[in-house]
């Protein structure tokens, strides 16, 4: 009972989540979603990408059920970091279509394994897991994935996932009284 809860639970958390994060591209050029914000490089649709390679290994080859898109290989280092961004050649379509079509494979494989069900993640240093585990990652780390990208869109034009029904006035004022308070916490850096 408890099993199939948990399982519905966290598969429905994460249902929600992976549509938060194609929102996060509605109304922005291609520029935009692609552009570097932060000194790492991260990016609104790199983020996406990510996630459609991380998703596909978790529930495909974790538990001996490849995606249909080609994934690259964990252990290849010379590919290690380039689905953090998206290619001049790579558009928006391809890359949600993909993320999409994971989401399908992904929640067949997560439909017909028992939430105890046995898989191998080579990378981890525990690497046998069970499906539990890896939901209870890949939600957790789409979450995280999801706060970037909040904050890279709110970098952008402003817009805010949830912004608890207050206008631009309110959070200017928010912002400034944020500013006055760490100014008079002490002095400011070099």
């Amino acid at each position: 009972m408890i099993d199939d809860f948990a399982k519905d639970y966290l598969h429905a958390d994460l249902r929600e989540i992976r549509e938060a994060m194609l929102r996060k591209l509605d109304g922005l050029s291609e520029y935009d979603i692609r552009r570097p914000l932060t000194a790492t490089g991260t990016n609104l649709l790199g983020l996406v990408k990510h996630l459609a390679v991380g998703e596909a290994r978790y529930f495909g080859e974790v538990f001996g059920r490849p995606s249909p898109d080609a994934v690259p290989r964990w252990d290849d280092l010379e590919r290690r970091g380039t689905d953090m961004w998206a290619a001049e050649h790579e558009t928006r379509e391809e890359i949600t279509g993909r993320y999409q079509r994971v989401w399908a494979h992904s929640d067949a494989t997560i439909a017909a394994l028992a939430v105890d069900a046995p898989g191998h993640v080579p990378w981890w240093p525990r690497p046998d897991v069970m499906l539990f585990n890896v939901l209870v990652h890949v939600l957790t780390e789409t979450n995280r994935h999801a706060g970037h990208a909040d904050i890279l869109r709110e970098q952008l034009d402003g817009t805010l996932e949830t912004g608890g029904g207050r206008d631009r006035a309110f959070w200017a004022a928010r912002r400034a009284e944020v500013d006055r308070a760490a100014r008079a916490a002490g002095p400011v850096g070099p």
